[in-house]
């Protein structure tokens, strides 16, 4: 027996204006349209200063199915969700929807600033149709998920950003129990302990619900998603029930540029990057080509430096950055003595080992700086150097993936194991 279709869209696109007065009259224009009834876009042609924030997108969600909505900022994420959500209205298509809606797209932005914590839950039930006895039979437990005890009696104006996020959470999770369910970056706010929360509620949820999740964070995307689909331009760029597929492919349109800095009285000549799982190097530093490397590789480093400055000893530091240009791995090229090894001479050839890449799937980068060993000056420092995506069948939360695989070695002493 096949799961309840609770979700179809059908060639929905969606068309936003950049001019506010032109957006005004093109508005008045399809009213009058409407009103009349004709067909205000035929052709789906569209007009001066006009765009497709969401163009012809179909699919179909099923009870038990999470789908996750990924992209770059600007892809018609959030203007898809708050069609579905009936926020907003499509030019063109159908959306059908079985079943009761909760949406945690803005937690909290309907409660009355002036109203304690306890009637703005009354107040939101009430509109969502809901009968006082179920309210009454629901408090406690919203209450006590919101950690809001000692204050569900203030006015919410005096909430903090993380109280207001925590109580929106608790109402529509609790209180709605819906079968369709919209997340659009609901969990990027609260500490770690209430997001821990969360997830668990939004995973028993997902096992009776149809839920739509809009995220930046490819961990949840990882663990939560049975389907994903990334946009790009308002438009559906794939669709996959592979998660680890569908992370991939977001990070491939995440674009690195070069940023050189320094004197500029350090210059690489050819720049290689050598793994076990591919023989081709890369010896442009601007390149259009970009390397996947598996989870789990060996790779090296190879440069070729030309150094202007006469006279001078350099020190070299490398590192490899995240999509954010955070550094997540600096590999400092040292001397025996631990300090930073000093290099004399008009050029300089290197072959740095990396090491296995034990980096979580994602996209990354090289940093090199070359600077004057005396004067400490920056002679060259680029960042955004041969930009590489680590491909992994799973996505975990931190940068750095090390499996321990179970064996007979793993299994506890008794004679060593402390009780505290």
């Amino acid at each position: 027996m096949s799961a309840e279709t609770l979700i179809t869209v059908e060639g929905v696109s969606k068309k936003f204006c950049r001019n506010l007065k032109k957006s005004l009259r093109y508005g008045i224009q399809d009213l009058r349209s409407e009103i009349l009834g004709r067909p205000h876009d035929v052709k789906g042609e569209l007009r001066p200063d006009e765009f497709w924030a969401v163009k012809d997108v179909s699919f179909e969600l099923k009870r038990g199915e999470c789908l996750g909505l990924i992209g770059r900022n600007g892809a018609g994420k959030t203007t898809l969700l708050r069609m579905l959500n009936g926020l907003i209205k499509p030019d063109t298509g159908r959306i059908t929807m079985n079943g009761r809606v909760g949406a945690l797209i803005a937690l909290g932005a309907g409660f009355n600033p002036i109203l304690t914590g306890r009637e703005n839950i009354y107040v939101n039930a009430s509109i969502l149709g809901l009968t006082k006895n179920h309210v009454d039979s629901k408090l406690e437990e919203i209450i006590d998920f919101a950690e809001l005890r000692e204050f569900i009696d203030m006015p919410v104006q005096s909430y903090s950003s993380g109280m207001n996020v925590r109580l929106g959470f608790s109402v529509a999770a609790i209180l709605i129990q819906p079968d369709i369910l919209f997340l659009d970056e609901v969990l990027a706010v609260g500490d770690i302990g209430f997001t821990i929360k969360c997830l668990n509620a939004i995973r028993s949820l997902t096992q009776h619900s149809a839920v739509v999740f809009v995220t930046h964070n490819m961990q949840y995307v990882s663990s939560f998603c049975s389907r994903i689909m990334v946009f790009k331009r308002g438009q559906i760029h794939l669709d996959t029930p592979t998660p680890a597929d569908g992370i991939d492919c977001y990070y491939n349109q995440i674009e690195h540029h070069l940023k050189v800095s320094g004197t500029r009285e350090a210059e690489i000549i050819a720049i290689d990057f050598l793994a076990s799982d591919f023989e081709t190097t890369y010896t442009e530093i601007e390149q259009n080509s970009e390397l996947i490397i598996s989870q789990g590789t060996a790779a090296t480093v190879r440069l070729e430096i030309n150094i202007s400055r006469v006279g001078s000893q350099i020190t070299v530091i490398l590192c490899i950055m995240d999509e954010s240009m955070t550094p997540v791995l600096s590999v400092p090229i040292c001397a025996d003595d631990g300090n930073l090894a000093q290099f004399l001479g008009s050029t300089i050839h290197l072959d740095i080992p990396l090491g296995i890449i034990e980096l979580n799937s994602g996209k990354y980068s090289l940093m090199l700086a070359v600077s004057d060993a005396r004067t400490k000056e920056l002679l060259l420092r680029v960042q955004g150097l041969i930009p590489f995506r680590v491909f992994a069948d799973k996505s975990y939360w931190a940068k750095f993936v090390r499996p321990v695989f179970l064996g007979a070695d793993m299994q506890p002493n008794p004679h060593v194991i402390k009780h505290v």
